[in-house]
């Protein structure tokens, strides 16, 4: 009979599983972190984990919080089971189970008084954050922050109750600022190129609409790190729920499945302190920018340029991709002759040995990240991941012909069927706009090149919009094998 995830089990649990060393119950707050996803759970609260394990740092306890109505179905299932995870830790020769607790509340879901109070309260002295990469307001072309936004706009008439994350850390900044208590930190743990500045961007520029000096105190008293976290985590479905009870014997609401594998890179810019971090394997350095590119450009365009190909040919796991020599070839290829080239090099670390730890990471097939999760949000993912390898090589007058094919892959995907005709289901938040525009593209590859929010100044380029319109021209007459041997034959 599985045993329900509760601290009262600790002793039944660690029968399976790794449990805590600490008393969850005596831990003190610390951090506020908005969005208690499977990445947050599998990464930054395993750090705390593993260092509340050693003993040390016990008032830096995690306090969640949310503003969409899936973060509240979260609250409650964690709720239900004391606020424990259970993390499993897959590679393909063994599994492992730890119950992690550094997580002591969730914030209720649309109550921005209490959760502006929470924010005001002496002891936060860090906000985190993992809302993914669309939860930024960056407009895709110019990758700045749009201000017109209707939520942003919305919250910056209503800063009193505010409803998105950059409202809720703006009103509880500002809070801080007239009690005179000095501001917290604020960390952005997404997966975006220089996710500090950005969030600094974000935060700033509500203030802006809302007072001009406000906005110039964020700037000049509020510290935004930089940071690079990694971490393969694939989403939770009742496939993960019954592996866990067959496999350790353990119920949970929620559990996260993730590789052994992680990373968390950080700039050192905490003015109220932080959790020793270091002791657990963070590595603090002056300029986090190399770590990052290498890893957005590398790991998180090589996710982007199997995933499509691999829809197009109903392949479900990325494992499975791995194992289509046409697909591993595709990354193989473009990562060592148009992405790798160009990464800046980064401090003790070698790039081909990176891409071969990418290699083996996607290949775990213990993991079962899906095709379909690395495929979500394109037209936030291609302006970060894969849109900036293109416009640096056409800048250095070299070819593109790879990282051209894969944006082209994403607009056969958003047709909306598979080359099988296997139905695609809507998988972005802008799928409407960008299945009717894809409809257009079949004909006339620069409809799809006319979204320039998405392309920007790609879009006029000459070299890459003939290597767009190409590849994609081919995708349809051919499809995606034929299109994939072509390439890899050096005729495409």
């Amino acid at each position: 009979m599985p045993i329900d995830l509760s601290r009262d089990a600790f002793d039944e649990l660690a029968a399976t599983a790794a449990v805590p060393h600490y008393d969850p119950a005596a831990l003190k707050a610390g951090i506020v972190h908005f969005g208690v996803g499977n990445f947050h759970r599998a990464h930054q609260a395993v750090y705390l984990d593993d260092l509340f394990n050693l003993g040390l740092d016990h008032d830096w306890d995690l306090i969640g919080a949310g503003v969409r109505p899936g973060d509240d179905a979260m609250r409650l299932k964690l709720e239900a089971q004391n606020w424990l995870t259970t993390v499993v830790e897959q590679e393909a020769d063994a599994s492992t189970a730890r119950v992690t607790a550094p997580m002591i509340g969730h914030l209720p879901v649309g109550d921005s008084a209490a959760i502006i109070a929470q924010l005001a309260e002496p002891a936060i002295r860090i906000v985190s954050l993992t809302i993914t990469e669309g939860g930024y307001y960056i407009d895709p072309a110019t990758q700045a922050f749009d201000p017109a936004h209707p939520e942003i706009a919305w919250d910056a008439q209503n800063i009193a109750a505010p409803r998105t994350v950059f409202g809720l850390i703006l009103a509880g900044l500002r809070a801080r600022r007239d009690a005179g208590i000095a501001p917290f930190t604020v960390m952005s743990c997404d997966n975006i190129p220089g996710n500090g500045h950005v969030t600094q961007n974000a935060v700033a520029g509500l203030a802006e609409l809302v007072n001009p000096e406000l906005a110039r105190w964020v700037r000049s008293s509020v510290a935004f790190p930089n940071g690079m976290v990694d971490r393969i985590t694939p989403a939770t479905t009742d496939r993960e729920r019954a592996l866990l009870r067959e496999t350790f014997g353990i119920d949970d609401r929620w559990p996260v499945f993730c590789e052994t594998f992680k990373q968390w890179v950080l700039e050192d810019n905490f003015p109220l302190g932080r959790p020793a971090l270091e002791k657990v394997g963070v590595q603090f350095v002056p300029d986090v920018a190399p770590f990052e590119h290498m890893k957005i450009r590398i790991l998180n365009g090589g996710h982007a340029t199997i995933a499509y190909p691999a829809a197009l040919l109903d392949i479900q796991f990325v494992h499975e991709a791995m194992e289509n020599a046409l697909v591993r070839g595709f990354l193989e290829t473009v990562e060592r002759e148009e992405i790798i080239p160009i990464v800046p090099p980064v401090p003790d670390t070698d790039l081909d040995d990176y891409y071969a730890l990418i290699d083996r990471r996607f290949s775990n097939p213990k993991i079962g990240d899906t095709i379909s999760r690395l495929c979500l949000d394109g037209s936030n993912r291609q302006p970060k991941f894969i849109l900036p390898s293109a416009a640096d090589r056409i800048a250095q007058g070299k070819g593109v012909a790879g990282l051209a094919l894969v944006s082209a892959f994403w607009a056969r995907y958003c047709y909306g069927t598979s080359d099988s005709g296997r139905t695609i289901a809507p998988n972005d938040p802008n799928w409407t706009r960008l299945s009717e525009t894809a409809k257009r593209a079949k004909d006339d590859p620069a409809a799809w090149l006319g979204m320039t929010d998405i392309f920007g100044r790609l879009a006029l380029e000459p070299a890459y919009v003939a290597a767009f319109s190409h590849a994609l021209r081919t995708i349809w007459a051919t499809g995606t094998k034929a299109t994939l041997e072509a390439y890899l034959a050096g005729r495409l």
